[in-house]
């Protein structure tokens, strides 16, 4: 069985070292002094009456004070009345209601604790409540983005933009919602929103991943550096910084950028990721595997975590050392297609050729277009001597890669397949397409 492999097997370490304010309200009580007029009477009377002049006033105003502090106290408590009746009765209890402001600064302990999600639904309540707020809509805007909705994010931008349209907030969440997909709509936003406040740091950490993302390291270097000037204690301005630093090479710089971010928030996991990501491209695969971990303590129940510590493993040759990570990410996460994808390169390295397929048509299932999951599923069919789907699934994978040496495997296997499958002989190989010239990857790009 080992003859049928080719080259695959060889260059398998190879492909897989590759890294695919709440207002105030105020309730004052007036009694209703409605006059009743007895017309049979004089205005005037000889009758002295029992309360009169400023004795009568200030016996009023006690009156009027009392019924309004019993009131108000009956108001405020009449959530704790319910609340402790519900229990004496066997009913369940009903939450006490909060305000906006109140979801809004849970939503901030939330995220500086690292918990983005529980933070996210505070700020989603928040915002449902007053959805004109620009505090409220800039700080959801922000998770939105932590989260990679970048979508949403965009939409929350245009909601904030229409509710304060001479605040830079709104213009910064917008921009940095487009800096990656679309940097060319989001550099006017960013210089619109600096006409508002040309010192607001997010506008140009914006601008510093945007103008790298069309090719202007030196304009992205230098509204990172300004952008970390304005705002030494923004972390967003420390990895937008770190960004025309990875593209030009400089990585050692980056790496400080990225520390600095950490440090400022380090119960927040997103620039850890990247920070073991540049010591990984640096080849410093100890100290990347140290960073996953201590993403692990954040988040223990982090797939992406134990599907980077397989892939470190895998970058140097520890196929046997990675495969429990990867298989980890996939009971974390079951939908997690690179998961899959990644757990059946480690099982093909083991010549688990059943387990192979059973992770790469997960892989597939999940929607990936990953080349990996295609090319690896053909030979993996063919070494069972499952020739036609072998065949089938081979010409497939030409579909999801032009680069020259996966298709030089792939075209291997369909060979294989015609020299030694009965029925074969005669089966056309594909007519080799033409590589299409593609832009050199940016050295370090994430």
């Amino acid at each position: 069985m080992s003859n049928k492999l080719g080259p695959l097997q060889t260059d398998l370490t190879l492909l897989c070292g590759k890294i695919g304010s709440a207002g105030t309200y105020t309730n004052l009580m007036r009694p209703n002094r409605k006059i009743s007029r007895n017309y049979s009477k004089p205005f005037f009377s000889n009758r002295r009456p029992g309360l009169s002049g400023i004795p009568l006033l200030l016996f009023t105003l006690a009156i009027v004070s009392a019924t309004a502090g019993l009131l108000a106290l009956a108001y405020a408590s009449i959530d704790d009345i319910d609340y402790a009746a519900r229990g004496l009765i066997g009913l369940p209890r009903a939450t006490p209601t909060l305000f906006p402001s109140q979801h809004a600064q849970q939503g901030i302990t939330l995220y500086t604790e690292g918990k983005v999600e529980e933070a996210l639904a505070e700020f989603d309540t928040a915002v449902a409540q007053r959805p004109r707020d620009i505090d409220y809509l800039y700080e959801y805007g922000r998770i939105l983005i932590e989260l990679d909705n970048f979508s949403k994010a965009e939409e929350i931008g245009d909601r904030a933009i229409a509710a304060a349209p001479d605040d830079p907030r709104g213009f910064a969440l917008k921009a940095r919602a487009l800096m990656w997909s679309d940097p060319g709509a989001a550099i006017p936003l960013a210089v619109s929103g600096l006409e508002k406040d040309a010192e607001f740091a997010p506008l140009h950490a914006a601008l510093a991943i945007a103008y790298t993302n069309i090719g202007r390291y030196s304009e992205g270097y230098q509204r990172g550096l300004l952008a970390t000037q304005l705002d030494p204690l923004d972390a967003f301005s420390h990895r937008a910084f770190a960004i025309p630093l990875i593209y030009t090479d400089r990585r050692n710089e980056a790496i400080a950028a990225l520390e600095k971010a950490v440090a400022i928030n380090p119960d927040l996991t997103a620039p850890y990721f990247e920070l073991a990501l540049q010591y990984r491209q640096g080849d410093y695969q100890e100290m990347a595997v140290g960073i996953y971990r201590r993403i692990l303590e954040l988040e223990p129940g982090s797939a992406k975590a134990y599907l980077r510590i397989c892939q470190t493993y895998a970058e140097v040759g520890e196929f046997l050392a990675a495969t429990p990570f990867c298989e980890t990410a996939t009971e974390l996460d079951e939908n997690y297609a690179d998961a899959w994808q990644w757990l059946g390169q480690m099982r093909y390295t083991r010549r688990n050729y059943e387990g192979t397929l059973e992770a790469m048509e997960k892989c597939v299932a999940l929607g990936s277009t990953a080349v990996e999951c295609y090319y690896m599923r053909g030979w993996s069919y063919y070494v069972l001597d499952q020739c036609p789907t072998a065949w089938d699934v081979l010409q497939e994978a030409l579909r999801y890669t032009r680069e020259p040496h996966i298709i030089g495997i792939i075209n291997e296997g369909l060979a294989s397949i015609r020299a030694n499958c009965p029925g074969f002989e005669d089966a056309r190989l594909p007519t080799p397409i033409p590589p299409t010239p593609i832009p050199p990857t940016p050295i370090g790009g994430i």
